[in-house]
């Protein structure tokens, strides 16, 4: 049975230049138009049956939150229609919903009745709402006295324990600590066991891989494909890279770009994710000039899955002769913290002498160890002389790192156990 469809569903934006243009169309006697329209979605569709657990991704600004909005009937779409079979519990913007004058068990209450529950189904649920929850006595508070932490907690406790037919969440579980994420993941494993149709939006494709059974890629408005989560990760990673084209829609394409495929004249760090406040200093010998983050599909991109091999490649031109010059980076966490790292000395890779106008390629290969998260990636190109370290030319924090992983355990590293259990 379908849960929601979503039929050639368009919302258009009218985007003024100046808010005097508004009243000047709403006045003009020949309908002059002032405005420009802005296509949030433009004929979108797609179906959820019931039980699955979906998700929709995209980068910012592709109509992921837009639509969970018309799907719960906060927006109204400018054309098309959404059908809904069930009740809907929406955890949606944090705290949306909530009466910031209202005491949390107000909040509660209030919620509930706008479901359809009575005041004493309602009685029966509070309990279990507050233990999840667990903010204590500030439920006897108005709301706009809460942490951003208490917020989300009570709004989720409330969404995913008033037994919803349909579940939609747009990046709540991004807040709130670890011990309470844990929990909502716990919880929602429980509810989709049940029968629960789930609707989730988020930036976390680790999160995406583990649990969607089936996965909706929407890019600038327009639907792109849908299909299994390792095929759809892979095009949104195009998509970031800006490498992807209608001809990735055919599953029946083979073409992967090897590194070596690129031409001499193709900029690599163009399709990755970079600092632009990114710190560069060194003696101006020597210069990066390009990065490059190639996954075990020799794809582009700055996403890379966990337990898989990729390759880090390095241009650096050289400005004045260097005798064994040191070409090395970091991976850093975003707390600053050196997690990895290596250099063409440790590795006792034999560079020689580096001659003023020649153009180095140097290439990393190994294995992705670090747990799913984001992470900073530094460059460098140092060498000795006269028995010191000299910099020639280092980036800090150049690019980001996505790691995907569908099994995060303790710490920095896999170690990847091998676990044996006998009785």
């Amino acid at each position: 049975m379908t849960a929601i469809k979503v039929d050639k569903v368009t919302k258009v934006y009218k985007l003024f230049h100046k808010p005097i243009d508004r009243l000047k169309e709403s006045l003009n006697p020949f309908h002059k138009e002032y405005h420009k329209k802005f296509y949030a979605l433009n004929e979108l569709s797609f179906d959820v049956e019931e039980g699955q657990f979906v998700g929709i991704i995209g980068t910012n600004g592709s109509g992921k939150s837009t639509i969970l909005k018309i799907i719960t009937g906060v927006l109204t779409p400018t054309t098309g229609s959404v059908t809904v079979n069930g009740r809907v519990s929406a955890l949606l913007e944090l705290g949306a919903g909530f009466n910031m004058e209202y005491t949390g068990i107000e909040n509660v209450y209030m919620n509930g009745t706008m479901m359809g529950y009575t005041k004493a189904e309602m009685d029966a649920k509070l309990p279990e709402i507050l233990e999840f929850a667990d903010i204590g006595d500030f439920v006897y508070q108005p709301v706009k006295t809460y942490s951003s932490g208490m917020f989300v907690r009570l709004a989720f406790a409330l969404a995913i324990n008033i037994d919803p037919e349909i579940l939609i969440v747009d990046e709540a579980l991004a807040v709130g600590d670890v011990f309470f994420q844990a929990k909502c993941y716990k919880k929602i494993n429980e509810i989709c066991k049940s029968g629960t149709t789930v609707i989730l939006v988020t930036h976390d494709m680790s999160t995406v891989i583990k649990y969607c059974d089936k996965v909706v890629l929407l890019n600038r408005g327009q639907f792109v494909a849908e299909g299994e989560a390792g095929k759809m990760v892979d095009l949104y990673k195009k998509i970031l890279a800006h490498q992807f084209d209608d001809d990735d829609e055919d599953e029946n394409s083979q073409r992967k770009p090897q590194p070596d495929a690129l031409t001499a004249g193709e900029i690599w760090k163009n399709k990755l994710t970079l600092n632009k406040q990114q710190l560069k200093y060194g003696d101006n010998k020597a210069e990066i000039i390009d990065v490059g983050l190639f996954d075990h599909n020799g794809e582009l991109t700055s996403m890379l899955l966990k337990n898989k091999r990729f390759m880090l490649k390095m241009r650096v031109r050289f400005t004045e002769d260097v005798r064994e010059p040191i070409f090395a980076f970091t991976i850093k966490d975003s707390k600053g913290t050196e997690l990895t790292g290596t250099n063409t000395l440790i590795e006792q890779a034999d560079v020689g002498t580096a001659r003023a106008g020649e153009v180095y390629t140097v290439s990393f290969e190994q294995r992705m160890m670090l747990q799913g998260g984001e992470y900073l990636l530094s460059l460098g190109c140092t060498g000795f002389e006269g028995g010191e370290l000299v910099v020639h030319d280092r980036l800090y924090d150049v690019v980001n790192i996505t790691v995907i992983s569908n099994k995060t355990t303790v710490g920095y590293f896999d170690m990847n156990s091998k676990v044996t259990v006998e009785k």
